[in-house]
């Protein structure tokens, strides 16, 4: 409870003189969501989550109800991803219909014809001027969970349909289910034996005056889970002895004050499997730009909680969408400090609320 006041007056500190003070958005009491808003707060979103628990891995549909615009921030050195370049400006494309988050690493985007299928019998899309033909625009965007169990079982297209018709405007389940079954954070050293651990869904909302701004987090990093506020490790790399954090931004430091003249090969020659999906969604009215900026703004607070971030083996995307529902005089800067903010919260919840599996425990083991 104190910690969701501190980000409360931090939210509203972030606000003051562009809007009204800020106040987490209520969330309905369903699947692990414990009272710090969802994505779903902000009207006109739905989301669902399908888990298949044989490795595990999974995706995570948002749905709309109306299309909506839609920014990114590629951040990362290799992000998995179908359909993100047509979110730039430069793109004509205005409006997307759903969003795929999936587990499976490059194979996962399969999954995405999933949601097309669905949308497509839904008749939901842009009209192509052919009889009977919609087409939807769905952005997929994929984490690396290959290593957690039989890489050869990935989401398909029939799990993301699954997924879809669980979409719903309830508060959202946090943790190990949906895109974050097989999240982890922290393997950065795991060729050394340095333990990682379980990561998953996070997501927060947070109300200033008639504008929601909402972020959900697939928290599946190399470097360490922070708590930026007092800079304490809450997730990572652990220790032989399992229980205590190596430090992956000090051991790397180590490790480049050893690096002689002669070493035979870099620590970023090491396949870390990263990935962190951060969705942005907000009912003020924001266009391409504007949305990409915002984007970009809450990469910054992703920033404050993974350390290290963006690594040479991450992919990190950061979507921003907007239903377009509020006109706000609202600054830009503003609504980006909040979302920036919302980004760091729903990165901590997306370990907090972890499930652990062998050889991978969760922060709730570790107390």
């Amino acid at each position: 409870m104190h910690s969701r006041r501190r980000f409360v007056r931090e939210c509203s500190t972030a606000l003051a003189g562009s809007l009204a003070a800020a106040r987490f958005a209520p969330a309905a009491a369903q699947g692990t969501a414990q009272g710090a808003g969802s994505l779903t707060d902000v009207p006109g979103i739905r989301v669902g989550h399908a888990t298949d628990p044989r490795r595990p891995t999974g995706c995570t549909a948002i749905l709309f109800d109306a299309p909506v615009i839609a920014g990114v921030d590629y951040d990362g050195s290799a992000p998995g991803e179908m359909l993100g370049v047509m979110l730039q400006p430069v793109s004509p494309l205005q409006h997307i219909h759903g969003l795929l988050l999936t587990g499976g690493g490059p194979m996962g985007l399969e999954a995405v014809s999933g949601v097309v299928r669905y949308l497509e019998q839904q008749k939901v899309g842009y009209d192509w001027g052919i009889p009977n033909v919609r087409i939807p625009i769905v952005v997929g965007a994929v984490i690396d969970d290959l290593a957690l169990g039989d890489g050869r079982i990935r989401p398909d297209a029939g799990l993301a349909i699954r997924a879809c018709e669980a979409a719903t405007s309830a508060a959202v389940a946090e943790g190990s289910v949906g895109v974050g079954a097989g999240a982890t954070v922290g393997k950065m050293f795991r060729g050394r034996k340095m333990g990682g651990m379980k990561g998953g869904v996070g997501t927060v909302a947070v109300r200033a005056g008639d504008i929601v701004v909402a972020a959900l987090s697939v928290v599946n990093a190399a470097g360490d889970i922070r708590d930026w506020r007092t800079g304490r490790i809450v997730a990572g790399a652990r220790n032989l002895d399992g229980r205590t954090f190596v430090d992956s931004a000090a051991q790397l430091r180590r490790d480049l004050e050893a690096v002689g003249p002669r070493a035979e090969r870099r620590l970023d020659d090491e396949p870390f499997r990263a990935t962190t999906l951060t969705v942005i969604a907000t009912n003020a009215a924001l266009d391409k730009t504007s949305l990409t900026k915002l984007a970009m703004m809450a990469n910054t607070g992703a920033a404050r909680a993974i350390n290290p971030y963006h690594t040479n083996g991450d992919g990190d995307q950061v979507i921003t969408i907007s239903t377009g529902r509020v006109t706000s005089s609202a600054s830009l800067t503003a609504i980006g400090a909040v979302a920036a903010e919302a980004a760091s919260h729903a990165i901590l919840r997306g370990v907090e609320q972890a499930t652990g599996l062998e050889g991978w425990p969760a922060v709730r083991d570790l107390r």
